[in-house]
C-alpha cells in the first residue's frame, strides 16, 4: 500500500469522525460507508460509559472530535514530511495500550500503520471497543489493512518491536519481558502549570480544562501547580467554578470524598471548593479530584528543577514563563507531531531492524 493510499484512508476516517459531536451527530452524505457504520458508532458512543464508567459521552465525543481535527490531509502531510518511508521494510509491531482515556492508544496505532508496518494490538480491558471499531472502518475503506491489523486477546507473540504503556510498576515488567526487542516503554508522567498571579480569568478557566478534562486521568492533565510565594488561590478557585458539575459524576465524587478524607485524617492542610482539593506537596502525581501545588523562589531556579525532572513531566503550561510551555487549555489538544514523552515514534518505527 502506497503512503498516499494510507494517508487517504486516515483522512476518510477523520471525515467520518467529524460527524459526531456532543452537540449533534450529523450524517454527511459524502462520507464513505455511513450506511454500514454511522448508526453503530452512535450506539457505541452511548454505550461507552457502560463499558468504562469514566468514558462519559462528553469525554468520548471530545476525543473523537480531537482526532477528527487532527486527521486532515494538511496535518498528515505536515507531520509525515519530515520522514523518508521509501526503504522501510514492514515489521510486526506490538502495542500494549492503556485505557485511562478514550482512544489513548490511537496515535501509536496510526503511527505503526502510516509508517508501513503491521500492528498487533493488545487493548486495555478498560477500552476494548472504540479502536477495534475504527479499525473495521479502515479495513472497509482499504481491505489491505486486514493484513496489517491484528487484535490480540492472549499473549502478545511474533513481534519485532513493541510499544507498551503502563504504570511505573508495569513498566519494570515490560522492560524485563521485552529486553531483547526494540521497544518504547511509557511510564507514569504528569503535567504541570506555572502561575505568577498575572493570569487572566480566561486563562485560569482554560487551566480548568487542563485539570478536569477526562476527570484528570490522563498524563496530559495538569496535576501540579507551581506558584510564587504569597500566591492567593482566590482567582483560581473563582475561575474554575464553572467546572463544579464534575462532582455530579459518581465515580469522581467517590474519589473526591475518599481522597479528601485521607488527607484530613493525615492532618494535611487543604484548600477545598467542594469539588477539588489542592494540597502543598512536592510530588507531581496527585490523586483524582486533587491538585498539588508548590511554591517557587524564581523562574530561573524553577526552570532548572523542571529540566532535571523532565522524565516525570508530559506537558508544561504557562503564560510563556518557561521554555517549551504551551498555552492554558491546550494540553488535551496535541498535534500529530507532539509525541508522548517526547519520543519520536515514527523515527523509532523506521529504525527497527
Amino acid at each position: 500500500m502506497l503512503e498516499n493510499d494510507k494517508k487517504r484512508c486516515f483522512v476518510e476516517l477523520g471525515k467520518f469522525l467529524s460527524q459526531f459531536s456532543e452537540e449533534e451527530n450529523v450524517k454527511n452524505p459524502t462520507v464513505l460507508h455511513n450506511d454500514l457504520f454511522f448508526e453503530d458508532f452512535q450506539d457505541l458512543i452511548q454505550l461507552s460509559q457502560s463499558h468504562n464508567g469514566w468514558y462519559t459521552p462528553e469525554n468520548v465525543y471530545f476525543s473523537i472530535q480531537s482526532w477528527a481535527t487532527a486527521l486532515t490531509e494538511e496535518n498528515l502531510d505536515k507531520w509525515l514530511s519530515a520522514y523518508n518511508f521509501e526503504k522501510n521494510e514492514p515489521k510486526n509491531v506490538g502495542l500494549i495500550l492503556a485505557g485511562n482515556i478514550p482512544l489513548v492508544g490511537f496515535h501509536d496505532f496510526l503511527s505503526v500503520l502510516i509508517s508501513g508496518n503491521k500492528v498487533l494490538v493488545k487493548t486495555s480491558s478498560n477500552d476494548q471497543f472504540l479502536l477495534p471499531f475504527l479499525a473495521k472502518y479502515l479495513i472497509v475503506i482499504e481491505p489491505e489493512f486486514a493484513k496489517k491489523i491484528t487484535f490480540v486477546e492472549g499473549k502478545l507473540e511474533h513481534f519485532d518491536a513493541v510499544i507498551a504503556t503502563g504504570s511505573d510498576n508495569t513498566a519494570r515488567y515490560f522492560e524485563y519481558y521485552f529486553k531483547d526487542k526494540p521497544s518504547i516503554i511509557r511510564k507514569n508522567r504528569n503535567s504541570v502549570a506555572i502561575l505568577n498571579g498575572k493570569e487572566t480569568k480566561e486563562q485560569l478557566e482554560a487551566l480548568g480544562e487542563d485539570i478536569f478534562r477526562y476527570f484528570g486521568l490522563g498524563c496530559r492533565n495538569v496535576s501540579k501547580l507551581f506558584v510564587p510565594k504569597g500566591y492567593s488561590f482566590t482567582a483560581f478557585f473563582e475561575a474554575i467554578f464553572k467546572y463544579k458539575d464534575i462532582i455530579q459524576y459518581e465515580k469522581y465524587a467517590n474519589n473526591y470524598d475518599y481522597n479528601k478524607a485521607v488527607f484530613l485524617m493525615s492532618n494535611f492542610k487543604l484548600l477545598d471548593n467542594g469539588f477539588l482539593t489542592i494540597k502543598e506537596d512536592s510530588s507531581y502525581a496527585s490523586p483524582i479530584s486533587s491538585v498539588f501545588y508548590e511554591f517557587y523562589d524564581s523562574i530561573e531556579a524553577l526552570q532548572t528543577r523542571l529540566e532535571s525532572d523532565s522524565e516525570k513531566i508530559q506537558c508544561l503550561v504557562s503564560n510563556n514563563l518557561v521554555a517549551n510551555s504551551i498555552d492554558f487549555g491546550q494540553t488535551q489538544k496535541p498535534n500529530l507531531w507532539d509525541y508522548a514523552d517526547n519520543v519520536d515514534t515514527i523515527s523509532f518505527l523506521l529504525t527497527i531492524k
